[in-house]
């Protein structure tokens, strides 16, 4: 058993190297990534899509390294107290895991929002005359907004951020994501395919499936669809989910 041990550590150490050097690059990465990027649109959407997904991959490497380098404090140890000692330390990494995920799903966020909105709102340099833009309120950027992006602000699925160089009269348009989903029109390309009424085909019953029909428009080009889901059986408290496309 201590012969197995022995080479056991001697593996297991290698493994915490190679998780320790994977979470520390992840992070790198992430951090150099954030200091070359220098555009703030850039930046803003590589920190909203992809900032809490690699903390928490950087995080779990390290956690998985924490664990199996716990499996290696001891070289004298009897069969049953081996295998303890792996589900022991299994468990806490997974209560450590857990603790840090949800950090970051539910707390984290909020600090991420509050960047992103520095991000968004940080004057823009115009590349004619050097000097900070203008943002365009509300109600001034329709000028520079074609028919359909309007129409994408109206049903609020995009959101138009409009900087002006009053001196050149340059103009940078950046797009946001908007409050209410809305999906791409197949006509116009544009966000403006919604969801105008519902209309349950077959009720789900306890026995069976249901049927449901989706009518889309798009309020821009007028193009209209539908599309049909799965309902789910009825449970027996008399509940349902819809399942997906048919």
């Amino acid at each position: 058993m201590q012969d197995f041990l022995l080479i056991w550590n001697k593996y297991m150490i290698m493994a915490v190297q190679a998780f320790l050097v994977v979470g520390i690059a992840i992070f790198l990465y992430h951090l150099v990534k954030l200091m070359t990027t220098r555009d703030y649109k850039a930046k803003y959407d590589y920190i909203n899509k992809n900032e809490i997904n690699y903390l928490w991959y950087a995080i779990l490497a390290i956690i998985i390294a924490g664990v199996v380098y716990a499996n290696t404090l001891f070289i004298e140890s009897t069969p049953l107290w081996f295998f303890v000692r792996i589900f022991v330390s299994v468990s806490m990494g997974m209560i450590v895991g857990v603790l840090f995920l949800n950090s970051l799903k539910f707390y984290y966020p909020f600090q991420v929002e509050k960047r992103l909105k520095k991000l968004r709102y940080t004057p823009r340099i115009s590349p004619k005359s050097g000097k900070p833009m203008k943002l365009m309120s509300e109600d001034e950027e329709d000028v520079y907004l074609d028919e359909g992006m309007q129409a994408e602000e109206d049903v609020f699925s995009v959101d138009y951020d409009v900087w002006l160089d009053e001196e050149t009269g340059f103009t940078k348009i950046e797009k946001y994501a908007g409050h209410l989903h809305a999906l791409e029109c197949t006509e116009c390309s544009y966000l403006t395919y919604k969801v105008v009424r519902e209309e349950v085909l077959v009720s789900p019953t306890t026995m069976q499936e249901g049927e449901l029909d989706k009518h889309y428009k798009c309020t821009y080009c007028g193009h209209k669809g539908r599309k049909t889901f799965k309902i789910a059986q009825l449970t027996e408290t008399g509940e349902s989910l819809a399942m997906g496309n048919s």
